[in-house]
């Protein structure tokens, strides 16, 4: 059996679309009808993200730490409870493509990290959106690390320790705690996944935080920066 964690806190208006897609990824044929199965770590929400979570066939548990390295610590052991041998991992305002399941599961590794497209720039100016592109390199051997585009075998998360709980970066935390346990890591640039730009950040200095300071870099240059070496964010 395949898990797909997703860690949610009042995420009512977009889960229901993560969850679909979720669902297709499952469904591929080449998954030769092995289970996958969702797993939505509801923390602290306040709205009906556990109804439409419920809507779409997901496996729900309750955790009330306001927390998302606790949040899909809890979603990662309810899917080692379940019986999982892979982790795959994403957010709940990403959607992920058809063969995403798939293919991080033949990704011959112990782990896959990918990258994500931003789908949705609202109001960001150009300068922004180029900077991210330079910085957000999608090429083979990339080098970066995204909650909502990752990976791992059942075995290697659970010698890697597993997810802290940390308010941010926990998915960082991770993969350098599975390159200290000399874990193969596969970073693929495909398949990436679609995410959002919106400016409401639900983990402090996560990916909202990140392109907020993006912006903030770029308008205090007047320009777009140039390509920097991938670092693991």
């Amino acid at each position: 059996m395949i898990a797909v964690i997703v860690p949610a806190h009042n995420e009512v208006a977009d889960i229901g679309r993560c969850l679909a897609a979720i669902n297709v990824a499952g469904a591929h044929p080449r998954l030769q009808g092995e289970p996958v199965v969702a797993v939505v770590a509801l923390d602290d929400c306040s709205d009906g993200t556990e109804a439409v979570a419920a809507f779409f066939g997901a496996a729900t548990l309750t955790v009330d730490a306001r927390c998302v390295g606790a949040a899909r610590a809890a979603a990662a052991n309810h899917a080692l409870a379940l019986g999982a041998r892979w982790i795959a991992s994403t957010d709940a305002d990403t959607l992920v493509p058809p063969e995403w399941v798939w293919k991080q599961t033949r990704c011959g590794a112990d782990a896959f990290c990918g990258v994500v497209d931003v789908v949705d720039w609202l109001d960001y100016p150009q300068a922004v959106r180029e900077a991210f592109a330079c910085r957000e390199v999608a090429r083979d051997g990339h080098g970066h690390v995204h909650g909502a585009n990752l990976g791992v075998s059942a075995a290697a998360y659970l010698a890697a320790g597993g997810f802290a709980a940390l308010a941010t970066g926990e998915d960082v935390a991770l993969v350098q705690a599975l390159q200290r346990s000399r874990a193969s890591i596969a970073w693929h640039a495909r398949p990436a996944v679609a995410t959002s730009a919106r400016r409401a950040a639900k983990a402090p200095q996560g990916f909202s935080g990140f392109l907020r300071a993006l912006e903030r870099e770029v308008l205090d240059a007047g320009t777009a920066l140039l390509p920097t070496p991938a670092l693991l964010r």
